[in-house]
């Protein structure tokens, strides 16, 4: 039957149109396209990380790490001692079969290093490829928030990846506080160059970059299957990728990353405010990762308050000298103010800049030294707690007195050269601030105090005691700090006033060794030169009085004595009592009477006995104590060998009846310690920092 024309042309035009809709339908389903990100199975790209509604576009976000309504993927966000993490939601398949070869593959993601305060960052960031996305248990600060102690260089661990690092961490053999790593199972890297890049417009030349600029830098990570050529390259954001990559190695892929493995980014906080961000992402496999579209990349968060207009810089001023010009009695006031914050600032401290701390800030962050915020005090200042008014850090200011300009230069150049350390048992000194006649060292503040708080608690005190499991912790942490400084830093660094009340204890109740007020410095292989005696009585070495040398084996014999008084539960000098024919007591030398007799358990604090403490690690701290205490320098051993003896590798020497039947008291006043109280009011009166009370009894 024929269809009249109308009712033929109605039918084809139904037909056309189910046609379109079906094209469109097909055209929708197969293409996925989201605002600032484009992915196919073996390819994604982000332009920012807008419209997941603070989530980053599916991402998976963990610690501090967030997403800000413009699109910038933040890791930290400016808070102390913490760690963030990013990952792509779905693994990917590195592999064609389940056990084929690691596939090749691209990365590039652009990203950029705020610091908060000064222009500082601690500690970076990483990319990573790993086989799971749980990293609560990786620790902060020098392990960028991928690994811990205990899990560091495991073959188990299967991550590779690519460290930013704004931090010099020697534990794991860093170059400087500046460059970019290979990462395998470890923090220690495979390969490790200084930032920077190879320039193709200058004949391939190497220029120096600052990870820590507040710039914006793209890093392109490729892996050639075939040759299982690792490298990486990094360039300023507006510079093509230079054709010779920054670092490379060769590393079998395959024997590392799982079939299905995710990719991210960590990144973690040290004592120093620090912001890591990444503004695009991509990822090709078998392909070259596709080009982040620059224009849509977000802008940075500003930090900080808002700069004042110039206008008001000049306005200000001299509306001020107007008004004290008028006011007569305002310029008394004014003047008073000023002197108030006066500081002591010579041409040769501008190199110092950074490590330079405003009197003004500090006394407005201790809220102008008040008693309530008094953490403690000795023989050589007083200690307070502070918040630092701009950045909200908290800080520990220890006030010293100086009365002369002789060796101060020397002195706060070491100041500046201690600050760089950076050890998981060294409280770090921040800076400093010079007035006339005083000196503020600022140090990172630790919210457990002191450890002898903890050692002597009086009865009416509301204090915890500490189990010996801790001692033992906190004893082996403080040998740590010793044997990095004195073997493992750049230059030996003897402390010259190890004791417990300069022991703090960090939020994990770790021992970390503080104030590096006396602290002396000298190139590995030299000789100390002779100096002025300084430090606590009852941990001074023998020989102190006689050479006036502070060498690393007089650190020992403190130690020795610190580990004493922990075991022991008591001061180096105990006052027994005016009633008594011997109003002092000498610690040491009590625990050899008592080794002597063979009764060395009875020494023991009370407080731990009957608790389930190890007898035999007791017994091993005593005579590690009576070793490094031994009289005589060339018998103790070096920090080195004590962290032996502690970890069980080596055995202790036994202590002989023989040698143990002399008395430390006599062996010091035999070694002219009975002229050393004169000595020591007189050299230090005239020779620096220190005051005329140069030793307190075992504070």
């Amino acid at each position: 039957m024929e269809h009249p024309p109308t009712l033929r042309f109605s039918l084809q035009l139904q037909i056309f149109l189910s046609f379109v809709l079906s094209l469109a339908f097909l055209t929708t389903t197969t293409t996925t396209i989201t605002q600032g990100q484009e992915e196919e199975e073996d390819q994604f790209v982000y332009s920012g990380f807008s419209g997941g509604g603070g989530t980053g576009l599916g991402l998976t976000l963990d610690g501090t790490a967030t997403v800000t309504p413009d699109g910038v993927l933040k890791l930290t966000n400016g808070t102390l001692h913490l760690k963030g993490h990013a990952f792509y939601p779905t693994p990917c398949r590195f592999r064609k079969s389940p056990n084929g070869a690691v596939q090749s593959f691209s990365v590039t993601f652009v990203f950029c290093m705020v610091p908060v305060y000064s222009d500082q960052c601690t500690d970076g960031m990483t990319f990573l490829i790993s086989p799971t996305k749980d990293f609560s248990g990786a620790q902060h600060s020098q392990y960028l928030g991928l690994l811990n102690k205990t899990t560091d260089g495991k073959p188990s661990n299967q991550i590779f990846a690519v460290e930013l690092d704004s931090s010099q961490n020697t534990e794991f053999d860093d170059i400087d506080d500046n460059h970019v790593g290979i990462d395998i199972n470890s923090l220690t890297s495979t390969q490790v160059r200084p930032a920077g890049f190879y320039d193709d417009k200058k004949g391939g030349a190497f220029n120096n970059l600052t990870l820590v600029s507040r710039k914006e830098m793209q890093v392109w990570v490729d892996y050639d299957a075939d040759t299982t050529k690792i490298t990486v390259t990094l360039a300023p954001l507006k510079v093509a990728k230079p054709s010779r990559p920054l670092v490379s190695t060769t590393y079998n892929l395959s024997t590392v990353l799982r079939d299905k493995s995710y990719l991210g980014f960590s990144a973690s906080t040290g004592p120093i405010n620090s912001l890591y961000c990444v503004l695009g992402w991509s990822l090709g496999i078998n392909r070259a990762a596709p080009d982040i579209d620059m224009t849509k990349l977000p802008k940075l968060p500003r930090i900080g308050p808002k700069p004042r207009p110039k206008a008001m810089e000049i306005v200000l001023p001299i509306a001020s000298a107007t008004f004290i010009f008028l006011v007569g009695t305002s310029i008394v006031l004014l003047v008073r103010r000023r002197r108030k914050y006066a500081e002591l600032h010579e041409d040769w401290e501008d190199e110092y800049g950074p490590h330079r701390f405003s009197y003004k800030d500090l006394f407005h962050a201790t809220q102008g030294f008040h008693n309530k915020n008094l953490l403690g005090h000795g023989g050589f200042g007083k200690v307070y707690k502070g918040v630092l008014p701009v950045s909200k850090l908290e800080v520990a200011v220890k006030r010293v007195s100086h009365e002369s300009k002789q060796g101060i230069k020397e002195f706060i150049a070491e100041i500046v050269s201690i600050g760089r350390i950076r050890h998981r048992n060294i409280v770090q000194l921040l800076g400093y601030c010079r007035r006339k006649g005083e000196l503020l060292l600022v140090y990172e503040y630790m919210s457990n105090g002191s450890l002898d708080r903890y050692l002597y608690v009086q009865e009416e005190e509301d204090a915890p005691t500490l189990d010996w499991g801790r001692r033992f912790e906190i004893i082996k942490g403080v040998a740590s700090g010793l044997f990095y400084l004195h073997e493992r830093w750049e230059k030996v660094v003897v402390h010259r006033d190890i004791k417990a009340s300069n022991v703090l204890v960090d939020g994990e109740m770790n021992g970390r060794l503080g104030d590096f007020g006396l602290s002396r410095l000298y190139e590995h292989g030299t000789d100390p030169q002779t100096t002025r005696v300084v430090g606590t009585m009852g941990y001074f070495a023998p020989e102190l009085a006689r050479t006036g040398k502070a060498t690393p084996l007089t650190d020992v014999y403190a130690f020795g004595i610190f580990i004493l008084e922990v075991t022991c539960g008591r001061r180096p000098i105990v006052d027994k009592g005016v009633e008594e024919d011997d109003g002092s007591e000498i610690l040491v030398d009590w625990v050899v009477e008592h080794c002597r007799k063979g009764s060395l358990m009875e020494t023991v604090d009370m407080r731990l006995r009957g608790s389930s403490s190890d007898p035999d690690e007791v017994c091993l701290a005593l005579k590690i104590g009576l070793l490094c205490a031994h009289p005589f320098g060339n018998v103790r051993p070096s920090m080195r060998q004590v962290m032996k003896y502690l970890d069980g590798e080596t055995p202790v020497p036994e202590l002989m009846p023989t040698t143990l039947s002399y008395s430390m008291m006599g062996v010091l006043q035999n070694d002219g310690f009975s002229d050393y109280a004169s000595l020591s009011a007189t050299v230090s009166s005239r020779n620096g920092i220190t005051s005329s009370s140069s030793f307190s009894a075992g504070r």
